[in-house]
């Protein structure tokens, strides 16, 4: 349960992309790789020399950090009061004896451009914050009193349950949240995992009053109880000298309270889901429109074995997607679209009482029908890797390409880097704090057999979510209200898996993997120096920007290709039919590519606005090789009438399943309605129902490639010419003539009527309470004067609004402003998550509304002072040095991809803040709220008894239409 952050946790970070169990495969992800995230990075404590211009490279500063890691967590839980780590876990955040103001740490953070955060997992809690340097010392005293002397004042105990309520409103209906809950109510009873960590009003107020239970007494003696210094681990990290840090540290924590308690373990308790209940089939029903299937085993705890990372070689085998693998298997027989396995090595997946591995499958609708079959083939696979055993050459190759990450990855953000050091001090040894988790350190291959001998079918929980379920799950989990039925393994299968069943010899270890780099010397340049990128190539087909890397000085390389075309924007027929392309593309790519993926080549395929964006990165030594993959297969691309029919009923649950959030209905409308032209997920899901045939994609994509503007931006350890190669090969390969026409890749905007308009329906999800309430303030063309006057007003913004639409008025868990760019016109919004069993949306409207005027009157009494510390923390921001070579990538392709080509953008930023007054801000907040104004609001509204249901109908019947239910 992490606050104001999505909580997502991944099921292999090294070998699995994206969580299928908990995250919709939407449109970007069903039409490609997703990229991964730029993993925790070792800090490089080099003394050589730098150049003069590494010297002017690095004056700039990022940010400082700090995260304590607190041993204890919802596993304590009281049983009486569920929920009562995480509850603390906010409360805590409500001032200090020391500093009693009760926002007081977020405003003093907000205007010094910092931002914190905290999360509570099932043994542990963490707390961090960053902020820029010069304020840090002050920041870590502010902080520090929250585990000092937290106040947690009586006033502020409903407001903040509210805060959890909403938080807990917001987590169910994720079937991800829902299938965790589900399975810890699996385990024996009196066994923590079986306990209710997120809490709720009724577990935190209603029931506790009706028992006379204080809540106040029980959170003060939880935080004296497992608050307490020795349970606690710290990490700070800042541009002073380790002795000043040292200084700071031991001055301002030494205060925290040490109770000399015996620190909790749940160690003792083995083999918690070792019952009856757990050896079975559950039915569920989901949230989305998937087919998912569940296969979990619960084994004996693995921290101990962080060394071996047996887990990690087994889910790299089993995540496999070559020739040989379970996945490659099960797509030539239709019966899934993805998989992934593993163990996210935290919280409730791991801890000091079990250790889960799961291996989670995307099912079609055929493979819905042969579930059994699809369990027995992974069954057939893990028999297979027990056979054989351990491989010595495969855990080779996993240690190769791990330590190549390892010795040239990006550095992260300060605050990530060390959240992860301060959890990993739990949990390795002193050496291992900053390599623990990345590198594999031994080759034990009876600890690794001892591990897969328990990966056997007796000791499996199968659980198969689907729609199709509909009717067959009479039974509700008590806090999510899943509904679910539970039944014996099907007898024929039981007796199959009993015996010494048969070998699938269709099912095999990985070939060696020819992508893995061994080159990792850095080019010499073959071009003038630069400092933005220069457009090297320019030809009627396309042109080609590129910018050596001179500042990160790593073997590495970012190619991105925009394909733009005049076909996509005609209709939503071919929308759809370009993702339908993406999409069968990408899963052609699968088998061939997979190789290239775990050597940590990343590539990705996005159907965009107006055409094919391909994206690659990683090792520059074999990064043409993907590339020319890639376009290989752009340029074959062929398909079977069976791949096309699975596709498409994989986008139509895509689809659906994206307008099932109210979040993404939301944003869909403000795109729908502002921007002309634009082809809205209900339009596409409409086309897609209708019908589309094979040979109408045969026909686009013909179309499609005919004719063409190709853009590229190449960046990091290439030399020009090889910059220029990829352009050539794309041409080359193509053999596509070029636009009769330039092509514009913005829609044109409408103006909105100086009038406030209201845009209101229902979720389409009958069983979500959370209503989407955002209320948009359209100002227009964007200058960069405009822009960073709203960025600055944003800025100005956030922790008031935060204040008095969350904590004060408790509307909801997510309350946020946001600049907001539609195709150049600029504006911003205001956005709150809230539930229809609480507040009518028009009710927070208004409060919307209030707390702008709030607002306003605030802005008039800004100091000098206040409104030039604001300016500061931004200006600071925006100089500060990028962690690595994919942020400076990411704004210059943005600038391709708008067709702009500011490239110093963030310089003339930076001189336009330096510009500004605080009457400027105060006029320009006054000129979008004036008697002009233009203000669009939008609710997504969900069902609860604030909101009148009947005055829904015409709308509802609309969206039934809309949808073709």
């Amino acid at each position: 349960m992490e606050d104001d952050e999505e909580s997502c946790h991944t099921v292999d970070k090294d070998n699995a992309e994206e969580d299928h169990s908990d995250s919709d495969m939407e449109i970007e992800e069903l039409a490609g790789k997703k990229e991964s995230e730029a993993e925790p990075t070792e800090k490089e404590d080099s003394e050589a020399e730098q150049t003069e211009e590494d010297e002017e490279i690095e004056s700039t500063e990022k940010l400082s950090a700090a995260a304590l890691c607190v041993g204890v967590g919802s596993f304590c839980d009281p049983e009486d009061l569920p929920g009562l780590a995480h509850f603390l876990e906010h409360m805590v955040f409500m001032g200090s004896l020391k500093y009693p103001d009760e926002n007081g740490f977020d405003v003093f953070l907000r205007k010094h451009g910092g931002s914190d955060n905290a999360s509570t997992d099932c043994e542990r809690t963490v707390f961090h914050f960053d902020i820029q340097q010069q304020y840090f010392k002050e920041a870590l005293d502010r902080w520090a009193q929250f585990f000092i002397h937290p106040l947690m004042i009586r006033d502020a105990i409903d407001r903040e349950i509210e805060a959890i309520d909403s938080e807990y409103q917001l987590a169910k209906p994720s079937d991800k949240n829902r299938q965790e809950l589900l399975l810890g109510s699996l385990a024996k009873p009196g066994y923590p995992m079986r306990k209710f960590f997120w809490g709720n009003a009724q577990t935190l107020k209603h029931e506790p009053r009706k028992s006379n239970i204080d809540i106040y007494i029980r959170l003060k003696d939880f935080w004296q109880s497992y608050y307490s210094a020795h349970y606690m681990n710290l990490v700070v990290q800042s541009k002073e000298t380790l002795d000043t840090l040292e200084n700071w540290v031991t001055e301002i924590f030494s205060q925290i309270p040490n109770n000399g308690l015996p620190k909790p373990s749940f160690s003792h308790l083995t083999e918690p889901f070792d019952t009856p209940e757990f050896h079975k089939l559950y039915r569920v029903i989901p949230v989305r429109n998937i087919h998912l299937l569940h296969i979990t085993w619960a084994l004996p705890p693995q921290e101990r074995n962080y060394r071996v990372k047996p887990l990690h070689y087994i889910s790299w085998l089993v995540g496999h997607e070559g020739k040989g693998s379970i996945l490659y298997f099960l797509r030539k027989k239709f019966w899934a679209v993805a998989l992934c396995g593993g163990n996210s090595e935290t919280g409730f997946e791991q801890n000091s009482s079990y250790s889960i591995f799961n291996i989670s499958i995307t099912l079609t609708g055929e493979g819905y029908e042969h579930f059994y079959e699809v369990v027995h083939v992974v069954f057939q696979y893990l028999r297979m890797l027990q056979k054989v055993g351990p491989d010595k050459r495969i855990w080779e190759e996993i240690k190769k390409i791990d330590e190549n990450e390892f010795y040239f990855q990006d550095e992260t953000d300060p605050i990530d880097y060390i959240e992860n050091i301060s959890e990993h001090m739990h949990l390795f040894h002193k050496r291992d704090f900053l390599t623990g988790d990345q590198l594999l350190f031994e080759y034990n291959p009876k600890v690794i057999k001892d591990i897969l001998g328990l990966l056997c079918p007796q000791r499996a929980n199968l659980c198969l979510l689907s729609a199709a379920n509909e009717g067959r799950c009479p039974l509700k989990e008590r806090w999510f209200e899943t509904p679910y039925s539970v039944e014996d393994i099907d007898e024929y299968w039981a007796d199959v898996w009993a015996c010494d069943f048969e070998l699938n010899w269709d099912l095999h270890l990985p070939q060696e993997n020819k992508y893995i780099a061994t080159d990792f010397s850095l080019k010499a340049p073959d071009f003038p120096k630069m400092e933005y990128p220069v457009k090297i190539l320019n030809m009627p087909q396309g042109c080609m920007w590129y910018k050596n890397d001179k500042k990160f000085k790593k073997p590495k390389a970012y190619v991105h290709f925009h394909l733009i075309s005049s076909q996509v924007q005609q209709s939503a027929k071919s929308v759809v039919l370009l993702e339908i392309f993406v999409s069968i593309l990408s899963l052609n790519l699968s088998e061939p590519a997979y190789g290239a993926d775990i050597a940590k080549l990343k590539y990705k395929l996005v159907a965009g606005e107006h055409g094919l964006i391909i994206r690659v990165k990683g090792f520059n030594h074999k990064l043409p090789l993907l590339f020319r993959l890639i376009i290989d297969h752009v340029s074959e691309f062929s398909f079977t009438p069976a791949v096309f029919e699975m596709i498409k009923e994989e986008l139509k649950k895509t689809y659906f399943n994206m307008l099932i959030k109210p979040e993404v209905l939301a944003k869909d409308l403000h795109h729908v309605i502002l921007e002309h032209g634009k082809c809205s997920v209900i339009d596409k899901y409409r086309r897609l129902m209708k019908g589309l045939s094979a040979e109408s994609l045969l026909s686009f994509v013909k179309a499609f490639k005919s004719q063409l503007f190709v853009e590229g931006l190449a960046q990091g350890n290439l030399t020009c010419q090889e910059a220029k190669d990829f352009l050539s090969y794309v041409v080359a390969k193509l053999k596509f003539v070029p636009l009769a026409h330039s092509f514009p890749v913005q829609f044109r905007v409408v103006d909105l009527p100086n009038a406030h308009l209201l845009c209101k329906v229902k979720t389409l999800n009958k069983n979500d309470a959370n209503s989407e309430v955002t209320v948009y303030y359209q100002a227009g063309a964007r200058s960069i004067r405009e822009c960073v006057l709203m960025e600055l007003l944003v800025t100005h913004m956030e922790e008031p609004c935060f204040n008095f639409l969350r904590t004060k008025e408790t509307l909801g868990y997510h309350v946020y402003p946001a600049c907001r760019n539609n195709s150049g016109i600029i504006g911003f919004s205001i956005t709150v998550t809230t539930q229809a069993t609480k507040n009518n949306s028009e009710f927070v409207d208004k409060k919307i509304e209030e707390f702008l005027l709030h607002f306003e009157e605030k802005m008039k009494l800004l100091t000098e002072d206040t409104f030039r510390a604001q300016v500061s923390a931004l200006i600071n921001i925006k100089e500060c040095e990028d962690c690595f070579l994919g942020e400076e990538v990411d704004r210059n392709w943005n600038e391709v991809m708008s067709q702009q080509y500011l490239f110093d953008r963030l310089a003339c930023e930076i001189e336009a803040l330096k510009s500004f007054t605080k009457a400027d801000l105060v006029e320009w907040l006054q000129t979008l709220r004036g008697n002009y104004r233009k203000i669009l609001s939008i609710h997504v509204v969900g069902y609860g008894e604030q909101e009148q249901d009947s005055e829904f109908a015409a709308v509802l019947d609309v969206q039934r239409t809309l949808l073709g239910a």
